[in-house]
């Protein structure tokens, strides 16, 4: 019998240490949009999925959608920062000038159209220009993710030119955005996301710079009669958004864990993540379509003119940046090499 024992608690330590009886790693990992929405059926559960896979099973995340673990969408860096929570999916627009270095690629004429090139660009940049800005908030990023880019929505109003937009209250879900609606002469409206259908409903806002990805899911098409973009799909600058971990738990995981993440949020992933979401903002538009709603697309002559509207926007930002001792003008560069370098990348695959 002692022979039977000792056999047994040697064959458990094998097993222990095979990693067969390790203890899995369960993360939280939280976030302001329903669980039905695209960024969690089609971003954020595959990501999860690949990483507990590369992982080999050492980790679990669990996904908390739609503020289900309390808080308003603005306090997830905060949660994350203070360890409330694991891990976020988040805006960062939502904290204004937060992630000032970041904010350069969602600038109208900074961005234009291609998400998964700005998210590569974005990558080409992070150790020399952004990553400190995460690390001094006790944050470790996974990876950064623009959307497909800002378009017009409004509730009864056809625009064609800039002139068309001026008076209107526009939401906006960012500093930068507020600066496009201004130099529009229209007036900005913050406001999570969440909050736009009621908003739009009540005549609080007049409509939205917004993707369209998130049409269907809040139902926008019921409460906008158009929709308005530029030639090419052109916009008026995009968001970014960013998944974050707490950076003490970050520190705490072992390498090979470590290496799951970075491997499940490489190059590649990057790229897909970017047709994601061009293919659920095309997905997006199609609902409003087909429920009536018009599509505008400007001519060549109109996108032009709303780019030369948005040059203003650039300058605020470099002049808004000096001050924290940033050199916008030499960022604004960067970014648009390196975007206009992926673009060409992409391109030839």
């Amino acid at each position: 019998m002692k022979l039977t024992k000792l056999l047994g608690l040697s064959a458990a330590a094998m097993l222990w240490a095979s990693g067969s009886f390790a203890q899995e790693i369960t993360l939280k990992l939280h976030h302001f949009l329903g669980a039905k929405a695209p960024v969690q059926t089609q971003m954020l559960e595959p990501w999860a999925k690949r990483v507990e896979e590369l992982s080999n099973g050492k980790v679990k995340i669990d996904i908390y959608p739609a503020m289900t673990l309390g808080g308003r969408p603005p306090e997830l860096v905060q949660q994350a920062r203070d360890g409330v929570v694991d891990l976020i999916w988040t805006l960062n627009g939502y904290t204004p000038g937060l992630f000032p270095r970041t904010e350069v690629f969602e600038l109208p004429t900074v961005y234009n159209n291609d998400p998964a090139a700005t998210n590569l660009a974005m990558r080409d940049m992070f150790d020399k220009e952004l990553k400190q800005e995460y690390e001094d908030k006790g944050l470790e990023v996974m990876f950064l993710h623009a959307h497909a880019g800002n378009g017009i929505h409004t509730v009864d109003t056809p625009v064609h030119s800039p002139a068309d937009v001026k008076g209107l209250k526009l939401r906006t879900p960012s500093r930068t955005g507020a600066w496009v609606i201004e130099a529009l002469n229209a007036q900005p409206v913050a406001m999570p996301v969440p909050e736009l259908p009621q908003a739009l409903s009540k005549k609080v806002v007049d409509g939205a710079l917004i993707p369209w990805e998130i049409i269907p899911a809040l139902k926008l098409q019921q409460q906008t009669q158009y929709q308005i973009e530029g030639q090419d799909h052109w916009r008026l600058g995009t968001s970014i958004f960013q998944v974050s971990m707490n950076k003490a738990k970050w520190d705490s995981l072992p390498d090979d864990v470590k290496a799951a993440f970075r491997k499940a949020s490489d190059e590649e992933w990057l790229k897909e993540v970017g047709q994601i979401w061009r293919t659920s903002d095309n997905n997006g538009i199609k609902a409003a379509e087909a429920d009536g709603n018009e599509l505008i697309t400007l001519s060549a002559d109109e996108t032009q003119a709303f780019k030369d509207a948005m040059q203003p926007v650039v300058t605020r930002w470099e002049d808004e940046v000096k001050g924290q001792g940033i050199d916008g003008p030499a960022l604004v560069k960067e970014a648009r090499e390196l975007t206009a370098e992926e673009e060409k990348n992409l391109a030839s695959q």
